[in-house]
């Protein structure tokens, strides 16, 4: 976390409940944490291809929200980081939340009929959501939050493992890259919280351009929201074998759609019924 003393901007003093590495106000007055607000924009602008190509594949609405999800958590942290505020705390931190409990519901029912609802396992997620979200807006403890996701993010990794293992072997490339795309993110994320004094000590004695590599949590926005895409990826892929339907990949420059990294091209997923 960051020092106490940082300097002073556009949105005057944070109320937020985190105060990250990055020092306030040091590119412009009017982004607090300027490296950590931009770097959002890869999960902004690629899901948002991914659910307008989605739209027009008529694929399931589930996946279609996962894409505005991410891009949702995406904007709410841009603001987050921004301003320092508290409430712009919470538009970040809870839709993390609420994105991940979709992601779980993608994945847990991968092997159902099209079409097909589970209200038992939908009800259990709201739940969930209602309950964190309560808890978290009374104890106002980002650990609670902090445990609370990486509860959501194990299932996910475990419910993937069992996916690679034992049903589609074939998917281990995907599975595995967006999952240790992720714990790349995490891994930095947590060296940028432990080692945070060296890191700004580090950035005061070299250029600003070999400085900014450094901003490890910028990184983990970087890193967990392609991991997050891929993981997105890996679920509609999953779900595309059991309903036996034959996914192409088209490509072409741009930014990527639906079977795509987000980074080089437009992967437009075309899907033919057998």
């Amino acid at each position: 976390m960051a020092p106490a003393a940082d300097r002073q901007g556009y949105w005057g003093p944070p109320t937020s409940t985190l105060d990250w590495c990055e020092e306030n106000y040091a590119v412009t007055w009017y982004i607090a944490e300027f490296w950590n607000t931009v770097s959002n924009l890869i999960m902004i602008i690629p899901p948002v291809f991914g659910a307008i190509q989605s739209v027009r594949d008529g694929l399931e609405k589930r996946y279609i929200a996962s894409y505005l999800a991410l891009t949702v958590v995406g904007m709410g942290s841009w603001c987050f980081h921004m301003t320092l505020k508290y409430e712009m705390q919470l538009l970040d931190e809870l839709p993390m939340i609420y994105s991940c409990c979709i992601f779980v519901y993608c994945m847990f029912e991968c092997f159902k009929t099209k079409s097909s609802v589970n209200y038992h396992l939908l009800f259990t997620l709201v739940l969930f959501s209602l309950i964190v979200t309560t808890v978290y807006l009374k104890v106002k403890e980002p650990i609670f939050h902090q445990v609370m996701y990486g509860m959501l993010v194990f299932t996910l990794v475990v419910r993937s493992i069992y996916i690679v293992t034992w049903v589609y072997p074939w998917l281990r490339g995907l599975g595995y890259t967006s999952l240790g795309i992720f714990l790349m993110g995490f891994l930095l994320w947590n060296i940028d919280n432990i080692f945070c004094d060296s890191l700004r000590n580090f950035r005061k004695k070299v250029p600003p351009i070999i400085g900014v590599t450094t901003q490890f949590h910028a990184w983990w926005h970087i890193l967990t929201g392609l991991g997050s895409y891929l993981h997105i990826l890996f679920s509609l892929y999953t779900r595309t074998l059991y309903l036996r339907y034959r996914p192409k990949v088209k490509k072409s420059s741009g930014v990527s759609t639906s079977f795509g990294t987000g980074c080089f091209s437009i992967l437009s997923l075309l899907l033919a019924a057998p």
